[in-house]
């Protein structure tokens, strides 16, 4: 543990050691800073879309100390998520805080409030929110904001008449109205680098035609009024539908600004899902899907936003607990910017329920600390770019990436076997073209001796033992064959040294989990910190 400790201190130190310039545009797939340099948006959601039309936590704790718990965790951005209302109905924006809790007899938030953030207990609703804006920024966080609803409540379902143009609580023209107030609002708050026009479009009424008719004019609008913030459009179906986009593009007036936004949850593809069929076919599957309807965007020149995901942190869910492994080596292949859902421990009120604590929070219920500690540390990796403009730090080459801990390959000393460890440790490794994995700058290979016992690195690297072969529908295995034809995949002991063992759950098979032996070559240019040590050893 105290030596991931440290390796998280060192990532965050240099994530935030590089001071980014602003505004952020595009260059291909990549968001940059003003300098071309690749900037990784690592948000976590805050939501401020609810009733009381404030950010959820201020009854608990300071806001200053809620900015700082969020770059302790290695968040360098957060999607704050507002309702339409609150710009455009005057008589709500105007409300004061306290008049707002008032009218939901929130009398213990009140009390809160005043403790910890008596500076915003009687000023509008618009100020306050402005005021946590202004906070983070102070903080070096960096600020989305997400339109999440009109009518200030939970989101979403299909029939909540929030959903898409046309419906009883979402006028396209109002809609575009208020993101034009709240672009002009922070026109020059340089922490503020993006826009997400509308959260999870959704409902009965949603089609593409008005999609083509309403979102690129909302674009055009933002764009006019603060041309630095990022423009960020969602797709249909829950923000899991961007595959229209293939057959048309959106034609803009502005360039290099022009950011897509996916959803992907485990209860996205079904409840159930990852229970009623086996884990690696049910990766398969789903990952395709991502990639058919979204992840494309990439390979055609598109950043594209995770902006939800997220699980339940009390590592109940079994369902969620399986999809988090296959979303993480999906999120880690591409590289991809992504947003966390959420930041929330617990809400005013939720669904008519006082005090809700929200089990997929990254703080716990009074917001002191970490729900789950060992989530935020598997996730750190993640936090950082593997790849992109301005990161040309090493030779390009692979990082060996395991999901289930959010760990890589590596090693301290010739003396010591492989294993997981930081990925700022991780060695650098080429996939040959023969299917060798060999450890860049040397003639060393991965191989493997016997199911049960340690992989080792050696220097023939022409047997069927040191030739890896991605398997199975997720193609998260690493298998090779031993001398007698057994196949054997890579797996994880107990103590994180890197073994050898049968391949298990590869297909068919529901009941079990693969996870321990899921691995995802991950192209990177990033250098290692503790590399060069191990292999000056070699």
């Amino acid at each position: 543990m105290g030596s991931f400790i440290t390796s998280s201190i060192l990532l965050l130190f240099l994530f935030s050691s590089v001071v980014t310039s602003f505004p952020l545009s595009t260059n291909s797939r990549w968001i940059v800073d003003d300098r071309g340099r690749r900037v990784k948006l690592a948000c976590v959601n805050w939501a401020s879309h609810m009733e009381p039309v404030l950010a959820e936590g201020l009854s608990k704790q300071p806001m200053d100390t809620i900015a700082k718990r969020i770059v302790s965790m290695g968040f360098n951005c957060v999607r704050f998520t507002w309702p339409l209302y609150l710009i455009t109905n005057d008589s709500l924006a105007s409300l004061t805080v306290r008049q707002s809790f008032q009218q939901l007899d929130l009398l213990e938030s009140i009390a809160g409030i005043e403790a910890n953030n008596p500076s915003i207990i009687d000023v509008p609703l618009i100020k306050a929110f402005q005021t946590v804006v202004s906070s983070l920024g102070e903080n070096k966080v960096m600020v989305i904001l997400d339109n999440h609803i009109s009518k200030p409540g939970w989101c979403c379902s299909n029939l909540d008449d929030n959903g898409f143009f046309g419906d009883k609580y979402f006028d396209p023209d109002l809609w575009i109205t208020g993101l034009t107030r709240i672009a002009t609002l922070f026109n020059g708050v340089t922490d503020v680098v993006g826009m997400s026009l509308r959260n999870e479009p959704r409902g009965p009424k949603q089609n593409v035609n008005d999609w083509y008719k309403y979102m690129p004019k909302a674009a055009e609008a933002v764009h006019k009024a603060n041309p630095d913030v990022l423009v960020i459009l969602s797709g249909l179906s829950f923000d899991r539908d961007l595959s229209f986009i293939q057959d048309q593009g959106v034609k803009l007036t502005f360039s290099g600004k022009l950011v897509y936004e996916a959803h992907w949850y485990g209860f996205s593809d079904g409840q159930t899902t990852w229970l009623d069929d086996n884990p690696n076919e049910v990766c398969g599957r789903v990952a395709t899907y991502m990639m058919r309807t979204s992840g494309y965007l990439v390979d055609q020149g598109y950043p594209l936003f995770i902006g939800e995901f997220g699980i339940d942190q009390s590592g109940s869910n079994v369902n969620g607990n399986r999809y988090m492994s296959c979303f993480l080596g999906v999120a880690a292949e591409l590289d991809l910017d992504w947003a966390l859902w959420t930041l929330v421990g617990s809400y005013y009120t939720r669904a008519g329920v006082v005090g809700l604590n929200e089990h997929y929070g990254a703080m716990d219920y009074n917001w002191c600390g970490a729900r789950n500690s060992s989530f935020i540390q598997r996730i750190s990796s993640l936090q950082s770019p593997f790849r992109g403009p301005g990161l040309s730090e090493a030779k390009p080459h692979k990082v060996m990436y395991h999901p289930l801990t959010g760990l890589c390959i590596t090693r301290k000393s010739l003396a010591h076997p492989l294993r997981l460890g930081p990925c700022t440790d991780s060695y650098p490794w080429s996939y040959s073209p023969q299917k060798t994995l060999v450890v860049q700058g040397t003639h060393f290979c991965l191989q493997t001796d016997a199911s049960g016992t340690s992989v080792k690195l050696g220097i023939l690297c022409n047997g069927s033992n040191s030739k890896w072969e991605m398997i199975s529908d997720s193609k998260l295995h690493l298998s090779a064959k031993l001398r007698d034809g057994k196949s054997i995949c890579l797996d994880v002991a107990s103590d994180n040294t890197i073994i050898a063992n049968r391949c298990k759950c590869i297909s068919k098979d529901k009941t079990c989990d693969p996870s321990s032996q899921w691995f995802k070559l991950v192209d990177s240019t990033r250098s290692s910190t503790g590399v060069q040590r191990s292999l000056s050893q070699v």
